[in-house]
């Protein structure tokens, strides 16, 4: 099978395409024959080592690519139950030393895996995974209820955007930050305020919400800039650690850290075949052209994920 790896750290021209032997599930596996596998920004930390530079990914020969996962299982291991065979599934691959989801067919813990929406082609389920879980984590971590108030950064990307929607599911009203060429797509997705990216954050969240909000999720890593927008005594979710401001004005700061929840995944996967959550494909292209949509998304601006479709 061909998976997309890296032997050393660089720009995307790093990126191969190699050939690997199918991998075979053991215990509580299944083997999934990849459909589709949604770009993440985190694969670009992969690639240039910053993730080995912090420590989160120890040195090694080859480092695989994907985190995200749609596709069909074709095998499954001793002691699984609740899939089968033929099955359509979605699944997140959290363990960064495992083989990634770049690939024509990877092995995942059932556990990792929920059965996709059968609404939405694969293409679009494989956006779900790791910004679905990221962002309803980082919703649950703020701990706001009906009526509250929330500032979410980044919301036109695919965690901001997805955390508008289950705000707005859970009656909490959202404050978007976002390009001034976004307030469409963020308004469509359920925000209550629009606020077009500036350096007066502060001021601008605090004309809109006198004393500041209850909670911020800092999707665009904006840090105390945001943070400032925040009342005493709110939480603050931060996404990247080493970007996390500190806790004033008795505020709490939570780093908010993804993993494979194949169960909260399958309900999400349940809202989006409702058709109660959105997910947004910018553009699909072939596993050979991992390279070029890590350019893409270096670039910034994409609307939708980059998917590769083996």
């Amino acid at each position: 099978m061909r998976a997309a790896i890296v032997r050393r750290f660089g720009g995307p021209d790093v990126i191969e395409i190699a050939e690997f032997p199918v991998g075979e599930p053991g215990r509580g596996q299944v083997r999934i024959a990849v459909a589709a596998a949604a770009v993440n920004r985190i694969d670009l930390s992969t690639r240039t080592g910053l993730l080995t530079e912090a420590g989160l990914l120890a040195p090694a020969e080859t480092y695989s690519l994907g985190w995200d996962v749609a596709g069909v299982i074709d095998a499954v291991g001793p002691g699984v139950t609740g899939f089968a065979v033929g099955d359509r599934v979605v699944g997140l691959r959290d363990v960064l030393s495992a083989a990634g989801t770049y690939a024509d067919s990877v092995v995942l813990d059932a556990g990792a895996v929920a059965p996709a929406p059968a609404t939405v082609s694969l293409a679009e389920a494989a956006t779900l995974p790791m910004s679905g879980l990221t962002a309803d984590r980082s919703l649950a971590l703020t701990g706001l209820r009906r009526g509250e108030t929330l500032l979410v950064t980044g919301a036109a990307g695919g965690v901001g955007g997805t955390l508008l929607q289950l705000a707005a599911l859970r009656g909490i009203r959202t404050v978007a930050v976002a390009g001034p060429d976004d307030r469409g797509i963020v308004e469509s997705l359920g925000a209550t305020w629009f606020v077009p990216r500036t350096d007066e954050l502060a001021a601008t969240v605090r004309a809109i919400v006198p004393g500041g909000v209850d909670g911020v999720v800092d999707a665009a890593v904006i840090g105390i800039g945001a943070h400032e927008a925040l009342r005493g005594g709110g939480v603050f979710v931060a996404l990247v650690a080493p970007f996390a401001p500190p806790a004033l004005r008795g505020t709490r700061v939570i780093v908010q850290e993804v993993y494979a929840d194949g169960g909260r995944l399958a309900e999400l996967s349940a809202l989006v075949e409702a058709g109660r959550l959105t997910l947004r494909v910018a553009e699909t292209l072939p596993l050979s052209s991992a390279a070029q949509a890590h350019t893409r998304m270096a670039a910034g601006g994409v609307r939708g994920r980059l998917v590769l479709v083996p």
